[in-house]
């Protein structure tokens, strides 16, 4: 199987993995010659909020693709990549963040996901969830995952 596009999806506690996941993504997608479709999936509320604090209009005349465009995390990943002449392109969403996750590793037939996270207990993922958890188990495609220290 030939690795031709890699999703690498960025979450909103994502900020402070950002080298991690940037490097991670260049291992992986640099020597196999693969494009990186950035995605950014936001909850309504965080669309919201990131709507208003971008300065668009209202969150009606909003795309999700430009909002992810213009996300700070993003931004910085989307230089780290093409600082390493990795093509880059960006993908937005809104809705629960594993269900959109794997929607857009389906959408751009990713032929392998990198999703972020950070260490858990068994408990703590009954009883709150896991979106890569949820990604791992669902997406179309294999899932690396880059652990964070938090």
């Amino acid at each position: 199987m030939a690795l031709e596009t890699v999703l690498l999806a960025v979450g909103p506690n994502d900020a402070n993995r950002i080298d991690e996941l940037a490097s991670t993504a260049v291992d992986i997608a640099g020597p196999a010659d693969a494009d990186i479709a950035l995605a950014h999936v936001f909850t309504d509320d965080e669309y919201e909020t990131a709507v208003e604090r971008l300065d668009f209009e209202a969150v009606a005349q909003a795309d999700p693709d430009e909002v992810a465009e213009r996300h700070a995390t993003v931004k910085e990943l989307r230089d780290l990549l093409e600082e390493a002449g990795i093509p880059t392109s960006v993908r937005g969403a809104v809705g629960d963040h594993g269900d959109e996750i794997v929607a857009l590793a389906d959408m751009t037939q990713a032929d392998l996901t990198v999703v972020g996270g950070r260490k858990r207990s068994p408990t703590g993922k009954a009883v709150f969830g896991s979106t890569a958890q949820k990604v791992m188990l669902n997406a179309p495609c294999p899932v690396t995952f880059v652990r964070g220290e938090n």
